[in-house]
């Protein structure tokens, strides 16, 4: 009994995280700040609250221990932060659902080098997943530019993806650090990049507004770092099928929230790939045996 209702807590909370995840752009638009100004606020603080539950936990770091995995966690923590502030970026020159679409094709691009990064064998469904991720790119892509928006937002978009695959295929190859501590470390290291890059960018001053505390907090303390805790703290009770296939609840409750809230359209093509995208990020996951299925499997192993 006490199992049936902890599988029911874990899936409570996966599905909440990846809902709040979902919610990040919607977030972001309620603020009249920078993108880089939003992910300063959304790393800081949701780091600061992600290590003060890591540490409260009785868990540490021992970065001494596995330092070539702490240098690969570095690494995917910059990469992160150059996803985030090129996504929030795209956010706000083609729109929130059509960004979100873009940047999903990074599975894809985890699936093409895998090869080359892991020795995988690169099979024939994980080549047609990345030449539906592409297909589905060219159809977005292609309307985007025709409705006259900007090439700027689409490169950051697309900019986005391969960071996004940089952050994952980086963390694959950090083996013994992983689950709750990868996630702080990896947010500690994308806060201070934030930092350092926002410093130079202005200087220490940001203009917050009061209509800008509410969202901030949104973005900061729920969607990252409750968001983050939620979804690593899940894991361990779910099946790795499970958290493959309901994963994809956030890049389409980005694009349905963003549709009610923000009153973003698309079209037919754009929808036909975001179809594409979708499923060729299904594929590649829930591959048997396939590095969706293997890495929650390693995650599990220290949430």
């Amino acid at each position: 009994m006490e199992s049936k209702a902890g599988s029911k807590t874990a899936y409570l909370k996966y599905i909440i995280s990846v809902l709040l995840f979902g919610s990040n752009g919607i977030a972001a638009s309620m603020m009249d700040l920078s993108s880089v100004e939003v992910v300063f606020f959304r790393s800081t603080i949701g780091a600061a609250l992600l290590t003060a539950i890591f540490l409260l936990k009785g868990n540490r770091f021992g970065l001494g221990e596995h330092k070539r995995d702490a240098a690969f966690i570095i690494g995917s923590g910059v990469s992160m932060a150059a996803g985030w502030m090129l996504l929030f970026e795209a956010y706000d020159h083609i729109g929130v659902s059509l960004s979100v679409l873009i940047n999903y094709t990074g599975p894809a691009i985890v699936i093409a080098l895998a090869p080359i990064l892991f020795k995988e064998k690169l099979t024939k469904v994980k080549v047609l997943a990345f030449l539906c991720a592409a297909a589905g790119v060219f159809l977005i892509t292609g309307e985007v530019l025709s409705d006259g928006l900007t090439a700027w937002g689409l490169t950051c978009a697309i900019l986005s993806a391969f960071c996004y695959a940089a952050t994952v295929s980086l963390n694959k190859l950090s083996v013994n650090i992983t689950g709750l501590r990868n996630a702080t470390l990896q947010l500690l290291v994308c806060a201070a990049c934030v930092a350092v890059f926002l410093l130079l960018k202005q200087g220490p001053h940001i203009a917050v507004t009061a209509s800008d505390i509410i969202p901030i907090l949104w973005l900061g303390l729920l969607n990252t770092g409750i968001g983050c805790y939620l979804y690593f703290s899940s894991l361990n009770k779910l099946s790795a099928q499970t958290i493959a296939i309901w994963g994809y609840i956030e890049p389409m409750s980005a694009v349905v929230l963003s549709a009610f809230i923000l009153h973003e359209t698309m079209s037919g093509l754009q929808w036909a790939g975001a179809v594409l995208i979708i499923g060729s990020a299904v594929m590649g996951e829930l591959l048997p045996g396939g590095p969706g299925e293997r890495d929650l499997k390693r995650q599990k192993s220290d949430t």
